[in-house]
């Protein structure tokens, strides 16, 4: 027997167009914070295993070497250590620990400058854990080496300066973390390679032959880049600026067309910035170009931001920044542009760029790996001129604007067909985002949709109260749905243990004595995923199921599967969501937990069937299990997302 329980307007307009954009970013990127690696092991550091010892010399400063910092980590055969750059997958796709070296507060030192290595690092691509990572790893003995500044007043030889070294030993069966301590005495150091120092020494004739050398392919290929794919769209946008830039004074064309470089040149400059992040002490490591395109909330953020603008193209609402407004519909202040409306433009063409690199770019920004921060600097910025060359020399030759089409219909047609244009370029961001992210995306882009149609209702002539009362709402609208879409429909760490079903998990679970939960769900199924989200996957459900060492069991009824089915059918039920909560007692009667639930009908139905059977450790499935991760490509067979 079967026992079922019951179930100013203008800057106001851009200013709130700019908060609905950051609310895009803010959700999405809200969204994707995991917990670094594929869990860990248990416990703290440990010094007791004598995987790695450390010890520590520093020199002196001598001519153009700065005071250097040495620091030698014996590593036991069969062991190795991670680099002190080595990275993580992005989006929080987790990676092993970096080892990580560090100084006293106060100790009489401070290191100025990035950890080397004396001897390179093995260098291979992972297959297993975390596929795709490149892995860095130092076996035997391996030296790093920073510069520091000592203290003023210091005497070099009676100082010994504190640190630690934290990382993890590891061999192909097991990593075990470690911190070490030392005390670095004056001594007489190691060799160094004769660049690792470049940055402080002046370029030599032939590295300055090289950098002019580079410096002109970056300018060629920023030019070239107003030709790429991403960027045509807002191109053909800037060409009918151009059109309407004609018969107005020169002083206005200059002054539009350097605002639309200056917008340009910003983004270059903080690509710039981003590249030398590690130089300038910022942070452990840099963006190449292109790199933003790997975190998945910027991907989705610019995904959003070119579906608005291509509804704005199709005529669903008119984006309130001068130069942008383009059709019949806008009034003329909007149609008209503006400096700020050039200059924005100007932000966009660039960050559309970003996914292309035209010839001449990849042996540039190669350049760019090891090299000094003024020189990354001008590499960004001959880059950045060269994008901006056309538009400063329309601006200082207005006479090249005569060979366009007068303004008319045409250009009310170009801007629809940009629009087609830009879904397209909507499609190929989607194409970059993980699949696990597509479903939260799409929802996202419906409600900037939904937000678009609503402003693109309200009139121009509507009161200044009214508009501002729709862009308040309509934000609001986009809002809440990007931020349920990405709080339900993407992965997340799951608190309880899942393991895929199947009758003969479930069966030996209840011959071990256990009692056994099986979530019978789908990734169709919606009222399945609220009950996760609100009613099982709960911290007071997760400290009973350890408690009473709950077997939890996921029956993914996404596609076809005829032992989830027949199982449903024992159960005398044919439709989900259902929970089953089998007593560890095989002769007590399985509790059934059909349609909506709470968290209380949960840990009613779990007390009821009370704890597992007293079993030997190694009989255990449920205990010191890792969390399964729902909705990712490492999830077991049977999760769901």
């Amino acid at each position: 027997m079967i026992v079922a329980l019951p179930g100013a307007v203008r800057l106001r307009f851009v200013l709130l167009f700019c908060l609905l954009q950051l609310a895009a970013v803010q959700i999405a990127q809200g969204q994707f914070e995991f917990p670094e690696g594929f869990g860990g092991l248990p416990g703290g550091p440990s010094n007791r295993g004598g995987e790695v010892t450390v010890s520590a010399q520093f020199t002196p400063a001598q001519g153009q070497q700065p005071a250097l910092l040495f620091v030698t980590a014996q590593i036991a055969e069969g062991y190795y250590v991670y680099a002190v750059d080595q990275g993580n997958l992005p989006d929080g796709g987790g990676g092993p620990q970096a080892t990580q070296i560090e100084l006293t507060v106060g100790g009489g030192a401070q290191i100025v400058g990035p950890w080397r290595p004396i001897e390179p690092p093995r260098i291979h691509v992972d297959q297993q854990a975390w596929i795709g990572l490149e892995l860095r790893e130092h076996e035997g003995k391996i030296t790093w080496y920073a510069p520091i500044e000592l203290a003023d007043g210091v005497d070099p030889a009676s100082l010994s300066l504190a640190g630690q070294v934290i990382g993890q030993a590891c061999n192909p069966q097991t990593c075990i973390p470690f911190e070490q301590t030392f005390a670095a005495q004056l001594g007489g150091g190691f060799s160094v390679p004769p660049q690792a120092f470049s940055e402080e020494a002046p370029l030599s004739a032939s590295d300055e032959t090289s950098l002019w050398l580079v410096l002109c392919s970056g300018l060629l290929g920023g030019l070239i880049l107003n030709l790429m794919p991403c960027v045509l769209p807002v191109i053909g946008l800037k060409l009918m600026s151009f059109a309407k830039q004609g018969g107005e004074s020169r002083a206005r064309i200059w002054t539009l067309n350097l605002s639309y470089s200056a917008g340009l040149f910003v983004v270059f400059m903080i690509l710039g910035t981003l590249a030398a992040l590690a130089q300038l002490g910022l942070s452990d490591e840099s963006f190449a170009w292109g790199e933003l395109y790997t975190l998945t909330w910027f991907k989705v953020s610019m995904t959003a931001l070119v579906f608005a603008m291509a509804l704005s193209f199709l005529g669903t609402w008119e984006l309130p920044i001068p130069g942008f407004a383009t059709s019949g519909k806008a009034t003329k202040l909007a149609a008209r542009e503006g400096p700020f409306g050039a200059f924005c433009m100007g932000i966009v063409t660039t960050l559309l760029a970003i996914p292309c690199s035209g010839p001449f770019l990849g042996p540039v920004f190669g350049f760019t790996i090891s090299q000094p921060v003024y020189v990354i600097y001008l590499i960004f910025a001959s880059v950045g001129v060269g994008m901006a060359l056309p538009y400063l020399l329309i601006g200082a030759v207005p006479s090249l604007i005569s060979w366009l089409p007068k303004p008319g219909a045409w250009m009310d047609t170009l801007k629809n067909l940009l629009g087609f244009v830009l879904l397209a370029t909507v499609v190929y961001l989607f194409s970059t985002i993980k699949h696990d992210y597509f479903l939260a995306t799409l929802s996202l882009l419906f409600g900037i949709w939904l937000a678009c149609w609503w402003i693109g209702r309200t009139p121009v002539t509507a009161p200044k109260d009214q508009r501002r009362n729709v862009w308040i709402g309509a934000t609001a609208v986009a809002t809440l749905v990007g931020w349920l879409a990405f709080s339900f429909l993407t992965p997340r760490e799951s608190l309880l243990p899942w393991q895929p079903y199947s009758p003969a998990a479930l069966a030996q679970a209840r011959a071990e004595g256990k009692t056994v939960m099986v979530d019978f769900s789908a990734n169709w199924c919606l009222t399945c995923k609220m009950n996760l989200k609100l009613a099982i996957n709960r911290q007071g459900v997760k400290e009973l199921v350890e408690e009473n060492q709950v077997v939890t069991l996921l029956a993914d009824w996404t596609d076809r599967n005829p032992q989830i089915k027949a199982a449903l059918r024992q159960l005398n039920s044919q439709s989900i969501p259902l929970l089953a909560i089998y007593p560890a007692d095989p002769q007590r009667e399985v509790i059934v937990l059909p349609d909506v639930l709470t968290q209380m009908e949960v840990l009613q139905a779990l007390q009821e069937a009370g704890p597992s059977k007293p079993a030997g450790p190694d009989q255990s499935l449920a205990k010191n299990r890792g969390a399964a991760k729902l909705g990712s490509d490492n999830r077991p067979a049977g999760a769901f997302r």
